[in-house]
């Protein structure tokens, strides 16, 4: 009896958490490009064949990049290695030594006058500027680099892209660890001259990757695509940023063993879109005219107080059925939301035309704080966090996928651009090099 129980609870698929602990235990971060990446992917591949499926690797090259043993280091008025990340495509260079200049938030009017060549800028936390704006007014002014200070403290870096559109960066940009940056910006108010070493060794390659496809067929042609990327940063394990999605898309693969929806549901890890959405725009491009009820996106989601229908008004009334359906102890606090914003893998879908759809689901400040940095680890992570947030939306793909006054809609050009310009969202698409409207 005990061994027949034994090899039951043997043969049972992991938890969600479990599998997720298990990726990022065993591989670490996800970099898109990385041995780890592909290895974590056919882990997951292997855990879903497990539950019956016959997931799809669907292929795609993009711009990639490997970061390197980089460094930064303060030579005057004292020598110390600082603590900075590169940005995504930094190039590799020589070493140099430079002076530091503060460039305030990186506009026009809080560069210093003077020639400024040769010399490292200074980067406030709170710049509103895109990568594409910051490198593009240092290279105007001949910096030689850019040093950007970290929003978080406690040593945190905050990973992240310097293109999204996969371009070699002209000069080095680095994040550097707020406590540090602000050391830098007291001694440069008091007029004490600053000195850096520079030298990085990371660089760009075109890199082959995959995004994973799970089909649950449905009565019907039409598809629900939910969605979550699969790569993370390399610095930690990558258990928020995107470990949440991967997990709760896992959840929903369990859920759904042996249903049949009314719509076919397209479970989608993506890869690539920390660089720039990479993964996601290579779906949304290969859409073609398959019918499309809606595409969710889960990035970086908790347990949801609110659903958003990311500016799309034809698809409130869905989810206002979804949610008057779940009675007035199980409803969201923040209802029904209908805000567009940038830049995860809905933007491709939409730029495609297709309706989108995600959550308003905060992290809890004490685990979010850490994203992007090395302590972005399963710790952070609990089972109640993933078991509570995929309860909730387990129920809304299920009631989704089976509502049948839902129809595939496609948007035209012209409502797209819109989409955008009614949330003032194309000055920075511009900046990141993703409008497509130009005249």
């Amino acid at each position: 009896m005990c061994v027949c129980v034994a090899a039951l609870r043997a043969a049972e698929p992991p938890t969600p958490h479990a599998m997720l602990e298990r990726l990022c235990d065993d591989f670490g971060g996800r970099l898109t490009g990385s041995a780890a990446n592909a290895g974590a992917m056919a882990r997951l591949a292997v855990e879903l064949r497990s539950l019956g499926y016959a997931p799809e690797t669907r292929p795609f090259q993009m711009p990639g990049w490997e970061r390197g043993d980089d460094r930064v280091e303060l030579v005057a008025p004292l020598a110390r290695r600082l603590r900075v990340a590169a940005l995504s495509f930094s190039q590799p260079h020589a070493a140099f030594e430079a002076e530091v200049v503060g460039i305030g938030n990186g506009l026009p009017a809080d560069y210093p006058a003077g020639d400024l060549g040769g010399r490292v800028g200074l980067l406030a936390s709170g710049t509103p500027l895109q990568a594409r704006e910051i490198v593009g007014g240092a290279v105007e002014r001949k910096l030689r680099g850019v040093l950007f200070v970290n929003r978080e403290g406690g040593g945190q870096l905050l990973a992240r892209t310097g293109s999204f559109l996969g371009a070699p960066q002209p000069l080095p940009i680095y994040s550097i660890a707020q406590e540090e940056g602000r050391w830098l910006q007291r001694l440069l108010t008091r007029g004490t001259p600053v000195r850096v070493r520079m030298e990085t060794k990371s660089f760009s390659r075109p890199v082959e990757t995959a995004n994973l496809h799970l089909t649950i067929p449905g009565r019907v042609a039409s598809r629900l695509i939910v969605g979550a990327h699969f790569d993370s940063w390399d610095l930690g394990q990558g258990a928020m940023d995107n470990g949440l999605g991967i997990a709760q898309l896992y959840a929903l693969a369990l859920a759904l063993r042996g249903q049949t929806p009314h719509h076919t549901i397209e479970l989608v890890w993506f890869n690539g879109e920390e660089q720039g959405l990479f993964g996601s725009r290579h779906a949304a491009a290969r859409l073609g005219d398959a019918p499309v009820v809606a595409m969710i996106n889960l990035d970086m989601v908790g347990v949801p107080i609110g659903v958003n229908a990311l500016g799309d008004d034809l698809l409130v009334p869905a989810l206002e059925r979804w949610h008057a359906a779940r009675g007035e102890t199980k409803r969201l606090p923040k209802g029904v939301e209908n805000i567009n914003w940038l830049a995860s893998d809905h933007t491709p879908y939409q730029l495609a035309g297709v309706r989108t759809i995600t959550f308003n689901a905060p992290i809890p400040r004490e685990s979010v704080r850490y994203y992007h940095d090395m302590a972005d680890t399963i710790d952070k992570v609990s089972p109640q966090l993933i078991d509570d947030s995929a309860a909730v939306i387990i129920d809304f793909v299920r009631t989704l996928a089976n509502d049948e006054a839902l129809q595939a809609e496609r948007r035209s050009a012209e409502e797209t651009e819109k989409l955008f310009t009614r949330f003032g969202l194309e000055k920075r698409m511009k900046a990141m090099g993703l409008w497509p409207f130009e005249k």
